[in-house]
């Protein structure tokens, strides 16, 4: 499994498991303990998702320890604001079966809100409940303005990230404030498994759609964190770390950008 190194110095698995909208409880928690065999380590969730009791529950029993688990989650819109980001963490916590946090996001970047949040978590960053804060669904301007004001920078934007959404001068940007672009629908939900350069792609390299849109991510050195519920495709989408995409076909899948958004759209945020 290759690894990422945080602008705070602390190293992160570049392949997580992401865990929105997987199904019930039960699909949950089978997805998740799948994800654990398979070798996963980093489980991605939020207050949103309503799974952190299922994914606390899983770790806790788990014969691992908790120190080789990486979790992230996040506070939502509704939580936001200095007090509520305090409960929130502390919800996450109790849900999470955990008393720490090893990342932390703002989900979203709210109007008056994220930086009255951003200073909650920044106390209990330096306190060590949480390990490492970053953001969610943030723009440059997002980010500027954060940087502006916390003397501690985020150590992850996590963002909706594929060939059809190549924000290229979001990445630029986070490469040069060593800040770690996070890919969320790394995989467009599926939608664009029967293009026709990835068909080709995949016949070239023996690889499904899948592996080589996350391959794709894994070569521009950005986190990854595809989700699946079968056992076959969680496994499918571990298994990419034994070849690697030529330049010329990277600049192809690049080349496939089209303003395609599977998600929520942050850009006209305020």
């Amino acid at each position: 499994m290759n690894t990422l190194e945080l602008n705070n110095g602390l190293r992160i698995d570049q392949l997580g498991f992401g865990t929105a909208d997987i199904g019930d409880d039960e699909i949950t928690k089978n997805a998740v303990q799948s994800a654990i065999d398979v070798g996963y380590r980093r489980i991605d969730t939020a207050s949103y998702y309503d799974n952190e009791h299922v994914i606390g529950e899983v770790i806790s029993n788990s014969d691992l320890p908790r120190e080789e688990f990486t979790i992230a989650t996040k506070v939502w819109n509704s939580d936001q604001g200095y007090d509520g980001t305090l409960n929130s963490i502390q919800t996450s916590m109790r849900k999470l079966k955990t008393d720490y946090i090893d990342i932390f996001l703002l989900h979203w970047p709210v109007p008056n809100k994220r930086l009255k949040s951003w200073k909650a978590m920044e106390e209990l960053y330096e306190s060590g409940t949480l390990k490492a804060i970053g953001v969610s669904n943030f723009t440059i301007d997002h980010l500027e303005e954060l940087i502006q004001h916390s003397p501690v920078p985020p150590v992850i934007n996590q963002v909706e990230f594929h060939p059809f959404l190549f924000q290229s001068e979001l990445l630029k940007y986070c490469n040069s404030k060593d800040i770690i672009l996070e890919a969320y629908s790394p995989l467009v939900v599926g939608k664009k498994f029967n293009h026709p350069l990835l068909q080709k792609l995949s016949e070239t390299y023996n690889k499904t759609p899948a592996q080589i849109l996350l391959r794709w991510g894994i070569q521009l050195e950005i986190s990854v964190i595809p989700k699946a519920s079968s056992f076959s495709r969680i496994q499918e989408n571990f298994y990419i770390f034994d070849f690697n995409i030529e330049s010329e076909d990277m600049t192809d899948l690049s080349s496939l950008h089209e303003d395609l958004r599977t998600n929520w759209d942050p850009t006209g945020v305020k």
